[in-house]
């Protein structure tokens, strides 16, 4: 397994500058794959709201995460189709922010079914091993498709 850094994140995400919050991957297979954020540590979060970062911004790193595990499992090297959460289920969050974390966050994100339009995520994100916040994802991928065709409907 190669070494996934910042710079190829950024590169494998939609998500660019300051908003590619991920630092790293730690490992990845076809069902799961594991990063690691520094970022929300950062003055410059753009997440952040009155100088805090809300504990439910931890949903936003574990979907950067399914959409890097997305194309990481596709075999692809560049950016993946666009995407969008349809619905974040049984949404546990166990601080309030994430701010005050001292340690690297850790993101694991678990995919538990899906086809090529669909697909559903468990993820947890935890730091120095104490879970911060966890649930399901549901994505809906080629948003820009499912968009013009709703555009076409009306």
């Amino acid at each position: 397994m190669r070494v996934i850094e910042k710079a190829d994140i950024a590169r494998l995400i939609p998500h660019q500058g300051a908003m590619c919050l991920l630092a790293g991957v730690s490992h990845w297979d076809e069902d799961r794959i594991v990063c690691h954020a520094d970022s929300h540590r950062l003055a410059d979060n753009p997440l952040r709201q009155q100088g805090r970062l809300g504990a439910a911004c931890a949903i936003e790193y574990a979907a950067q995460a399914m959409a890097l595990h997305g194309t990481l499992s596709a075999g692809r090297d560049e950016a993946p189709r666009a995407g969008y959460l349809t619905s974040v289920r049984e949404v546990r969050l166990a601080v309030a922010t994430l701010d005050d974390v001292a340690a690297d966050l850790d993101i694991e994100v678990e995919r538990l079914m899906g086809d090529e339009n669909n697909v559903m995520y468990r993820f947890t994100v935890s730091a120095a091993g104490q879970e911060l916040a966890s649930g399901r994802a549901a994505v809906r991928l080629d948003a820009a498709r499912h968009l013009d065709d709703e555009g076409a409907q009306a």
